[in-house]
């Protein structure tokens, strides 16, 4: 699948999420649709679009009193037999909706890679740009690559870190992150910890005569199975923490005793924390064991404390829940700026096979936005 060769923002939001979806965007790939973004962009008069990498920045500049960000990445996981036009379920193939009004039931769900994460959020975020023209607050629109992988690749970083002017005077940020049409506060932080057990090589035949890694490395794993993991109340919302083995590997033939064993720890952690904070109590869980840190990046608190925050609550009329998982939020408390996730589409559905993208949130997203930010 080649997708189309221009993106026509004129479209309904339903439509436009499947032009978008239909182009490739995996992480390290996005450099096709971030052109297809800049080219829909640059025309619009009411916008100065600058580039950044694979990574395009639009604002206006009336001047208003506030300014906000609609932010939304372009790259997607690797694909898994779940492009728009091959989505099978248990061997069957999906109905997708169609095309230019054609519609194939179930007509409430847009099915594809990257439909909720996040594609959808992407085209609710394009549409403001091309739709909403005169806003009563000014608006920054950042559409950025390299959000799915190592953090050395998130676009939204390098215009930090390259053009910080383009974000220093932003009062809220809203992330397009899925969140099931709500608003969800803050996000957690998460620290990769390799935790590595030591042993003696030996041939399998003669196997006391070595000392075998995987096997001392249950110790690992039953404190895993031992922890108990704290929920935290922060401005009335509840984070639950969780600290688990996400990889094990060890062994280098069937017929070696093992001389190492590697037990990858992912813990995501309370917006309580800081990053030292979480390494020191990751260092307690596994002490004796040697630990090697693989990274560790910080939570945002829910920042609903904020008048900005507030207005926004208020204006989509969402009720805030806690954010499990971490997202770009935290880039924006880092940088002193309160921030939100609002997008289409259910979390429980990123980087599944089975994701799709409810129409109605596609809508319900777009007229929350369209109420805050040009009423009347």
């Amino acid at each position: 699948m080649t997708g189309p060769n221009a993106l026509d923002l004129s479209l309904d939001v339903a439509q436009l999420t499947m032009a978008l979806i239909d182009i490739p965007s995996e992480s390290q790939a996005e450099a096709r649709l971030a052109d297809l973004v800049q080219q829909a962009l640059d025309p619009l008069g009411h916008l100065l679009v600058d580039r950044i990498g694979d990574t395009v920045v639009a604002r206006t500049h009336w001047g208003r009193d506030e300014r906000v960000l609609l932010g939304g990445h372009l790259d997607t996981v690797p694909a898994a037999g779940n492009d728009r036009a091959s989505y099978v379920v248990a061997g069957e193939p999906v109905p997708l909706v169609g095309v230019d009004g054609v519609a194939e039931a179930p007509a409430d769900r847009i099915y594809g890679l990257g439909a909720c994460d996040m594609k959808g959020g992407v085209a609710v975020a394009l549409k403001c740009a091309h739709d909403l023209r005169d806003t009563i607050r000014d608006v920054t629109y950042v559409f950025y690559s390299g959000e799915e992988i190592a953090a050395e690749h998130n676009g939204l970083g390098h215009v930090a870190r390259l053009r910080p002017d383009l974000l220093d005077d932003v009062d809220l940020a809203v992330l397009m992150e899925p969140s099931g049409a709500g608003v969800e506060a803050g996000c957690q932080g998460t620290l990769r910890v390799a935790v590595t057990v030591r042993g003696r090589r030996a041939h399998s035949a003669r196997s006391w005569l070595g000392e075998n890694a995987i096997h001392a490395a249950h110790e690992i794993l039953d404190r895993l199975a031992r922890y108990q993991p704290r929920t935290v109340a922060i401005d009335g919302l509840e984070y639950r923490e969780g600290l688990n083995a996400v990889l094990v590997s060890g062994g280098s033939a069937t017929n070696v005793i093992p001389d190492e064993c590697r037990v990858t720890v992912n813990y995501r952690y309370a917006p309580d924390l800081s990053p030292d904070d979480a390494l020191q109590h990751v260092q307690q869980v596994f002490g004796g064991f040697e630990i090697t840190v693989l990274d560790n990046i910080g939570g945002a608190p829910p920042g609903l404390e904020h008048p900005a925050s507030r207005e926004f609550i208020t204006a989509t009329g969402a009720v805030p829940r806690p954010k499990f998982g971490w997202t770009d939020v935290a880039r924006f408390a880092a940088l002193g700026v309160p921030a939100v996730n609002f997008g289409p589409g259910s979390p429980t559905l990123a980087h599944t096979r089975e994701e799709f993208v409810p129409v109605a949130d596609l809508i319900d997203v777009f007229e929350a936005l369209r109420r805050w930010l040009a009423p009347g």
